[in-house]
């Protein structure tokens, strides 16, 4: 009853709310900080635009296309910024995976896949990228969310920031960090 429609119903809503949260982040910080915000955020709402079910709305045949423009100049952009900040070869690697996750559905000769988009079935290299993909964001989730139990253990202690500077809450930070790789490693498996 509960099938891949309601996924990426789920997928879509966390990734929104969490490409929101990350547009928050940019009023406040560093500019390091609100560059980074301003990266996570174009790949919440990405990843919140991919996920809609097709039988909702079907993408136009040139809607990938447009994601490969976007996400190719997002990693273009993180490549730029990857020589001073090792964080950034995060968004080079999550804006290249985007790349890849449009490239292959807007493949043709491909089948219906999670949440109705249309996936490619290509033979070779393809599989193994995404397998390497989906181990590189199974570590950086596990990495992210240990990062997060300390971070969240000091806050509570009256460590962290206090008052409604949400914007500036390095556990939140986390969390949405924490939240798109998981979105990502599910959208993956659906290749």
């Amino acid at each position: 009853m509960h099938g891949p429609a309601m996924s990426s119903w789920l997928l879509m809503a966390l990734c929104g709310v969490t490409g929101a949260y990350c547009l928050l982040r940019m009023r406040n910080g560093t500019q390091e900080e609100r560059r980074t915000a301003r990266a996570e955020a174009l790949m919440g709402f990405g990843m919140a635009a991919m996920a809609v079910p097709a039988a909702v709305v079907t993408p136009p045949v040139w809607g990938w296309a447009v994601y490969v423009v976007l996400f190719g100049g997002a990693a273009l952009r993180a490549l730029s910024f990857a020589r001073h900040k090792g964080h950034h070869l995060h968004h080079l690697v999550s804006s290249l995976a985007m790349v890849y996750m449009a490239v292959a559905m807007a493949a043709p000769g491909g089948h219906t896949g999670h949440g109705g988009h249309q996936m490619a079935q290509v033979a070779g290299g393809l599989p193994l990228l995404t397998g390497m993909l989906l181990v590189y964001y199974a570590a950086y989730v596990l990495r992210s969310g240990a990062r997060l139990i300390p971070v969240a253990a000091t806050v509570g202690a009256g460590d962290g920031p206090t008052g409604g500077a949400w914007g500036a809450r390095p556990e939140l930070a986390l969390a949405c960090r924490l939240t798109m790789g998981i979105a990502m490693f599910a959208m993956l498996l659906t290749l």
